[in-house]
């Protein structure tokens, strides 16, 4: 398995940080957009100050962005950046697309298509031509005619996406190189996720092998049983907003992803709680279970042994979300972390 990890550019230390992830050795880091500082800018950054780590956008929202602008930018990054730029795309949720950039939300898995397929048309360099559903390029009507970007991709720029639905994952292992994904739980990862995903790669004659799994999941770790139980404890929370808050009123693809993985009756319960305000309430319902199958929290033997049902359940990237209070105590876990994916990944 490769590593990785996932930063808001924005955030306190996130320089220090990704720099001296990149000298440990880290495979990835995937730089957040969501409602807060925008990607492209801090992978610039990052680009400059990093010597050998991939960095992705992780994730730029479609819709926010026209899919030539979603070009330009993933273009000059690869460019920058030696080719180690990787494009993370997502349609994201109402709330977010609708709330925050007043733009529509409906058809977001035709406007991630035709987002991806405008995107690779661009990459290869000729003029741009589409007619699509969404999108058509040049605006029909007026005097524009085709024209093609005044640079050139140097390297090749794999398309990552971050799906959760079904139809969304059946498109992902259709079109892209690799999935994004969350809310994982290996044990019921067959039915909730890979056979969505196995549908469409079968559907454009491509494989598992074809698709780099990505998945993420917060990593601690706990020096005893007591530790452990308050580090759960405290997670609660935490998955109860995921639950609860994430999305709007009618639309949370996270409490859908845990349903489909055996927890139906109590997403469906945090999430009224939650909408309700009883935020309190909504976290304890969250079992111990729920946090423990759905992060890299325990013991380091317990990470160890989680790390390889991982592995063994397909994931090929491991996104880690490093715990700790300090800088320095964050890095430390990753650390911890990457040397145990290595010791996982050498054996057989």
């Amino acid at each position: 398995m490769r590593t990785a990890t996932t930063v808001e550019g924005s955030s306190p230390g996130a320089v220090d940080f990704v720099v001296e992830a990149d000298r440990l050795g880290l495979d990835v880091c995937w730089v957040a957009e969501a409602w807060g500082s925008d990607a492209p800018s801090a992978l610039g950054y990052f680009a400059a100050r990093t010597e050998r780590m991939l960095l992705g956008s992780g994730i730029m929202q479609v819709g926010t962005r026209t899919p030539v602008a979603v070009a330009q930018t993933a273009i000059t990054l690869s460019n920058l950046s030696g080719g180690r730029f990787l494009l993370g795309l997502g349609a994201s949720g109402p709330q977010v697309i609708e709330g925050l950039h007043g733009v529509p939300f409906a058809r977001p898995l035709a406007r991630v298509r035709e987002t991806v397929e405008i995107v690779r048309r661009v990459i290869e360099g000729g003029k741009i031509s589409y007619a699509g559903n969404e999108f058509r390029i040049p605006l029909p009507g007026g005097d524009a005619v085709p024209m093609r970007l005044s640079m050139r991709a140097e390297h090749p720029i794999p398309v990552y996406l971050a799906t959760l639905s079904p139809a969304m994952l059946r498109l992902t292992g259709e079109i892209a190189d690799g999935w994004l994904g969350t809310s994982f739980v290996p044990e019921g990862a067959a039915e909730a996720y890979f056979s969505h995903l196995d549908e469409g790669l079968a559907r454009a004659g491509r494989s598992r092998a074809d698709l780099d799994v990505c998945q993420g999941a917060e990593v601690a770790f706990a020096p005893d049983e007591d530790a452990l139980r308050a580090m759960v404890a405290g997670r609660k929370k935490e998955l109860a907003f995921s639950l609860g808050g994430m999305g709007s009123a009618s639309t949370n693809f996270y409490n859908r992803a845990y349903s489909r993985q055996g927890w139906a009756e109590v997403a469906a319960e945090v999430r009224q709680r939650w909408q309700a305000g009883d935020r309190d309430g909504a976290a304890a319902l969250v079992t111990d279970e729920m946090v423990l199958a759905t992060t890299l929290i325990g013991t380091e033997d317990m990470v160890r042994k989680r790390l390889q049902v991982w592995r063994d359940a397909g994931v090929d990237t491991v996104r880690l979300y490093p715990a700790g209070d300090t800088l320095d105590a964050r890095l430390g876990t990753l650390a911890q972390a990457i040397d145990l994916v290595r010791e996982i990944s050498s054996r057989p």
